[in-house]
């Protein structure tokens, strides 16, 4: 036989170890639910790391970054600038004082010889949108202040 003392701990020990069980059990149950969560959300961004860097990595390959450079790239090609400056009717003469440069330096960039600058490759691109005409009257107000002042000495 026992003693009444001895089952009296036997019987407290289990009320205790059931009491604290039904707390702490849903305290475990929301632990693990919170330590899935987190798990899944790490390998999410994880995932959207690696996303973030390739497609970094393809933007820096793609567009290289200048400071002055327009916002999309300008592909020159000496033929293109052939054909523009033939459909505007104008010399290689005529279209360098349009650009602001020389005669020869049309002559260098349409025979693929040397290549222009951004700045006048900007200027080309602003040449795109203007028409025949349009071309004709800006050649005209370049060239008459220049025959003023040639005859006034």
């Amino acid at each position: 036989m026992s003693n009444i003392g001895t089952v009296l701990r036997e019987e407290i020990s289990r009320l205790s170890r059931r009491e604290s069980r039904s707390q702490i059990d849903p305290t475990r149950k929301t632990t693990a639910q919170h330590r899935r969560q987190i798990a899944k959300l790490k390998r999410q961004v994880a995932q959207l790391e690696r996303r973030v860097g390739l497609l970094s990595r393809k933007v820096l390959v793609a567009t290289p970054v200048a400071p002055d450079s327009p916002a999309k790239p300008v592909r020159f090609v000496a033929k293109g600038l052939r054909a523009h400056r033939n459909r505007l009717g104008l010399s290689q003469t005529g279209f360098g004082k349009l650009l602001g440069v020389s005669a020869q330096s049309i002559y260098n960039w349409e025979r693929g010889l040397s290549r222009p600058r951004d700045q006048q490759i900007a200027k080309i691109v602003a040449l795109r949108a203007v028409g025949k005409r349009e071309a004709g009257e800006r050649l005209k107000q370049l060239v008459a202040p220049k025959s003023k002042r040639q005859r006034k000495a």
